[in-house]
This record gives structure tokens, C-alpha cells and sequence, in this order.
């Protein structure tokens, strides 16, 4: 009886350091498992910083390269990629003259609508539109203006009115009647509160802004941008387009790691030229991403 006691002692002491092994071993392996996760993560989030401070990096070399004292260093600012390497990544950066853009502040209401035509809207309702935006930035000349203008808003189910005033940012236009968010997206790379401009430059213009100009077609304009002139073919080729850069411009920066990873920056800046004292540039705009 005692023999027996002691045998199913030792078999109930067996079992539970069975157990006590199989626990331990499956502590091990979440351990294992959690510190694999994470130096996962540590690598992800250090490739992403290498992207992000290249992409910044080209960011960098655009403000430079957009006012280098030499003419012929100088960058056109009309949306063309400019390629280099920093540091073994891939950095392409473009840097798009804001004069060259339809602005939502200055442009006239024919540039506007054909910009919205250009962008597939039908001509009835590209032309409400941009009778919308015009009403959105405008001063009313009356209170009864005003109310109208709101009750057109609260009509179509919005608990604002226009601004009635200047636009104070791109992203605003999705705030106004018949901006959808599709049409946004379309024409957001286009615009700009900064140039001033009742039709865009068309020396620096990207293609739907410059399809936009009086007089001027999607075609014609395809053809005006394949014309221009790249850095490669000389100085004197390229002088026109450098001298019509302006001063204020929007940069695209996209960096990609060898194993995909990227970073993609989008930058406005207004450059003040090198003085001592003073800062060579002022950002108005950051974005990280390539959302609008």
C-alpha cells in the first residue's frame, strides 16, 4: 500500500514538471515570437527613417538647386523629374513653379472653367462651378448676397456657407459646392493660392493647367510641354524656361530603398534669395504622403 502511495506520488510529481516544461516552453516561444516582432518593427521604422530624411534630402537640393548662382545649375520648374542618389537611395524630386497654376484667388472664371472641363466635367456644370468658387472667394456686395449664397449651402445639406473671402488654403476648394472628393484629386495639383495670376504662366505650366490658358487645347498643350527645352540640350536651350521659375514653387520629393520602402514629401516654398542674415527660403506648405 505505501509502495503503491509512493509510485502515484512520483507519477503526480512527473506530470506536473511535464507541465511546468511545456509552460516554460511556451513562455519561451511567445518571448521569442514578441522579440522577433519587434526587431521587425525597429528595422521597419529605421528604413522608413532612412526614406524620410532622403526624400528630405531632395527636398533640400531643389530649394538649391532652384536658385544655384549658376544659371546653367539651375532646375526648371515644370514638374520634370530630376533623379539622384543620397546616401544609396533613390531620391526623384520635382519642383513645379506655383505661376504656372490656376489660382483659386486670381483666376478668371473662363480659366477655371476650362480647367474643370479639362478634368471631365461637363461644360454646364464645370461653368456652376466655377461661378461657385468665384461666389466662395468673393466679398458679397450685399447682406441679401450673402444669403444667398449661404442658402444655396444649407440647401445642398452643408452647415456652412462660403467663405466670402479669399481662399486660404488649396484644401479649402473641397469645401465648395460641386468639388467632389474624385474631382479633387483631379485638379489639386493644379491650383495654388500663391501665384496671383488671372491665367496661368504658360512657360512653366503642367498640362491641364496649361490646357487651361484662353485659346489653348489639351493637345496644343501636350505639344508646348514635349517642345521644352530639357537641361541637356545646353544653356542658352533652358535660359528662358530658369528665368521664368518664379519665386515661389511646390516640391515633390520621393525617396525608395533598395527593398521598396519610400517616402514621398510634398513641399511649397517661397525662396528669398541668399543675403546674409537671412533665411534662404520659407516653407509654406509641408505635407508627408502622397494624399491631397
Amino acid at each position: 500500500m505505501t509502495h503503491a502511495l509512493g509510485r502515484n506520488q512520483r507519477g503526480v510529481a512527473l506530470l506536473l514538471v511535464m507541465w511546468a516544461c511545456t509552460l516554460l516552453a511556451i513562455l519561451l516561444g511567445g518571448y521569442a515570437v514578441l522579440a522577433h516582432t519587434e526587431g521587425l518593427q525597429s528595422s521597419y521604422q529605421f528604413e522608413q527613417a532612412r526614406a524620410h530624411y532622403a526624400a528630405e534630402a531632395g527636398v533640400m537640393r531643389a530649394i538649391y538647386a532652384l536658385q544655384a548662382p549658376s544659371v546653367n545649375d539651375r532646375w526648371i520648374s515644370d514638374g520634370r523629374v530630376y533623379p539622384f542618389e543620397f546616401e544609396h537611395v533613390k531620391v526623384g524630386v520635382a519642383a513645379t513653379a506655383e505661376s504656372g497654376k490656376v489660382d483659386l484667388n486670381a483666376a478668371s472664371p473662363d480659366v477655371l472653367t476650362r480647367l474643370l472641363q479639362n478634368a471631365g466635367v461637363d461644360a454646364p456644370h464645370a461653368s456652376q462651378i466655377a461661378q461657385a468658387i468665384v461666389d466662395w472667394r468673393s466679398f458679397p456686395i450685399s447682406p441679401q448676397q450673402t444669403a444667398q449664397r449661404k442658402a444655396a449651402y444649407v440647401a445642398a445639406g452643408r452647415d456652412y456657407g462660403p467663405r466670402n473671402g479669399p481662399f486660404a488654403s488649396v484644401e479649402e476648394l473641397q469645401m465648395v459646392l460641386g468639388i467632389t472628393p474624385d474631382l479633387y484629386v483631379k485638379i489639386a495639383p493644379y491650383v495654388t493660392i500663391w501665384s496671383g495670376r488671372a491665367s496661368p504662366d504658360p512657360n512653366t505650366a503642367p498640362l491641364l493647367a496649361l490646357a487651361s490658358v484662353p485659346g489653348m487645347d489639351l493637345q496644343h498643350a501636350a505639344a508646348i510641354i514635349a517642345a521644352r527645352p530639357t537641361t541637356s540640350a545646353g544653356a542658352n536651350a533652358a535660359a528662358g524656361l530658369v528665368a521664368n521659375n518664379g519665386i515661389t514653387h511646390s516640391i515633390r520629393s520621393e525617396a525608395e530603398l533598395a527593398d521598396g520602402t519610400r517616402a514621398i514629401l510634398r513641399v511649397t516654398v517661397r525662396l528669398q534669395g541668399y543675403r546674409p542674415g537671412s533665411q534662404a527660403f520659407a516653407v509654406l506648405r509641408w505635407q508627408e504622403g502622397d494624399g491631397e
